[in-house]
């Protein structure tokens, strides 16, 4: 017998995308009746909320808090005994929640997560990222240690045992790797699926997207605090991805250059395009602005300890 599922889908300012996002959610191929969509509207200050509305959707507000608190907001409203979470400017596939799903088959899954499609391939930048996180994915076993939120599903009474999301992650980075760590330490099983798919819309400008690479570094200094063991990596990353970073702080560009030629190389021989070796320039500005987010970051939850 088919689950009950809740869809939950925190979003902030998303006009532009949340439309296309909710006509993918109510056209899977899945019993209409077994599945309910729940948004959670972060304080957005555009039409967002006008343009929900329109759809059958489980609605709710709540002032700006973060997309951590948005999910277990709406996971705790839900009716649905599997939560699938995903982001507003992701478009589900067909078969997204079946997929997702049919992986529940034993009690100590813990949670399932999918892979990412590309919405704007014809942007150069968009496309790169989407080439790295393919080929990042491609390494990737069934038995993961981390899921993203982007593409999520956990059984909910699961979600009660562990509280949900940690809510001091005031921002998209971090919150979905504490939640994968601390489902580890249950000793819970993670399930990547990469047929279930979610169309992404990816950063089609520098400035926005070194910006929250610079919060990916900042939040990446709490969580290996609280999840100290994880360091060495988990599946998707692995301690070179933050050792870039600090050589980038400290100047050591010769062997920096090195270790980021030869990722860029590596995929693209995997992609066989030789435009994604534009990576090479886009991660060298991406160590960079990570670097300045673990300085910060180091301050704040080392020295501080807050």
């Amino acid at each position: 017998m088919l689950p009950k599922v809740s869809i939950v889908i925190p979003g902030y300012n998303c006009a532009k995308t949340i439309e296309e996002n909710l006509r993918a959610c109510f056209n899977q191929d899945y019993l209409r009746d077994l599945y309910e969509v729940i948004f959670v509207d972060d304080g957005s200050t555009d039409n967002t909320g006008d343009i929900v509305r329109q759809f059958p959707v489980k609605y709710i507000y709540q002032k700006n808090s973060g997309p951590a608190q948005a999910r277990n907001k709406g996971w705790q409203e839900a009716e649905g005994e599997i939560i699938i979470f995903t982001d507003s400017d992701c478009i589900p596939d067909k078969q997204w929640i079946k997929n997702l799903v049919r992986n529940f088959n034993h009690k100590k899954i813990g949670a399932v997560g999918g892979s990412y499609g590309i919405k704007n391939s014809e942007n150069l930048l968009a496309s790169c990222i989407h080439a790295e996180i393919l080929w990042r994915h491609q390494k990737m076993s069934r038995e993961v240690k981390a899921l993203g939120s982007y593409n999520l599903a956990i059984p909910k009474k699961i979600l009660l045992e562990l509280n949900g999301f940690e809510e001091s992650y005031l921002t998209a980075s971090g919150e979905d790797n504490d939640l994968s760590y601390r489902l580890l330490k249950k000793g819970y099983r993670l399930i990547f699926e990469p047929n279930a798919l979610v169309y992404h819309y990816y950063p089609e400008r520098i400035i926005p997207y070194l910006k929250h690479q610079f919060r990916h570094g900042y939040w990446r200094v709490k969580l290996y605090r609280d999840h100290i063991r994880m360091i060495k990596g988990d599946d998707y990353s692995n301690f070179l991805d933050y050792f870039s970073p600090l050589l980038a702080l400290s100047f050591f560009l010769t062997p920096l250059l090195f270790i980021e030629l030869f990722r860029a190389l590596r995929i693209v021989l995997y992609t066989k395009k030789i435009v994604h070796f534009f990576l090479f320039f886009i991660i060298l500005l991406r160590d960079f602005w990570r670097g300045a987010g673990l300085l910060l970051g180091i301050f704040k939850f080392l020295v501080l300890w807050l």
